[in-house]
């Protein structure tokens, strides 16, 4: 059975595999802070629905309060270990929404259960500094996540290449690996277009699908350097062509839903 991927804008995705319905660091934002949406539609309020919410890191574009507030009472959210502390208002949204929290370290596992069947989410590593901005110290990891199903899929969150990256993911059928960012310019513990093939080529996996890409610009700076909101995908094909020619890679349209591998 494949897995499908739906692919909302920015790093937020849908993962259905084995009847699970599963979603990705949710934002669903028109505007946020300096920010603003400049291509997609707000996903629409179907896209809030899953069994359970991966959280990569607490930056305020992957936890951002305002979206997990329209998930439905008993969606799990897996969350950084130490992100209730670090994030006063996840605890209140949790029980004003009746939430279930879960706390993982890189090396953890939990099994989550859907409409039809269960899969297996792995916590691990991301190279990024996944604190909440702009204040205090480092009281949460920034991670990634594999789920485990019918396919194993990849989910990177923001991370830059980690040396026990091959090691830590495993064997896996899908990647979703960011390529870009919301700004002019990427800062460390990032991936972009090149990058991103680099890890493409030592995952090996069947499909990879480009996230964290051309969704959300800095008000007023549609004129700098605009290539790096419009062609990171594009440019991940490109790269991925040459450093992983095997891999069938997908660029999917905001909204757009693709099966894989």
């Amino acid at each position: 059975m494949p897995v499908e991927i739906t692919w909302w804008g920015h790093a937020t995705c849908t993962v259905e595999d084995s009847g699970v319905r599963l979603l990705t660091d949710p934002l669903f934002a028109r505007r946020l802070a300096h920010l603003r949406r400049r291509r997609g539609a707000v996903p629409p309020p179907q896209a809030s629905l899953a069994d359970a919410v991966l959280v990569s890191h607490l930056h305020s574009d992957h936890l951002h309060l305002p979206s997990l507030a329209r998930l439905a009472a008993g969606t799990r959210l897996l969350v950084p270990r130490g992100a209730r502390r670090a994030v006063p208002g996840l605890a209140r949204i949790a029980d004003l929404r009746g939430l279930a929290v879960t706390e993982m370290s890189p090396g953890d596992g939990t099994t989550v259960a859907g409409s039809a069947g269960e899969v297996r989410v792995r916590a691990v590593s991301a190279s990024h500094d996944g604190r909440r901005l702009p204040f205090g110290p480092r009281l949460a990891p920034a991670l990634g996540y594999v789920v485990e199903g019918a396919a194993r899929t990849y989910f990177a969150g923001d991370t830059g290449l980690f040396d026990s990256m091959v090691q830590e993911v495993g064997p896996v059928d899908v990647a979703l690996l960011p390529v870009g960012g919301w700004g002019p310019y990427l800062g460390p513990g990032h991936l972009d277009p090149a990058g991103a093939a680099r890890a493409l080529a030592l995952l090996a996996p069947a499909a990879a699908l480009p996230v964290h890409w051309g969704t959300y610009w800095p008000i007023g700076m549609d004129a700098v350097r605009p290539h790096e909101f419009h062609s990171p995908g594009e440019e991940f094909v490109r790269h991925a062509r040459r450093e992983a020619p095997k891999v069938a890679v997908v660029v999917p349209a905001h909204g757009e839903r693709v099966r894989l591998p």
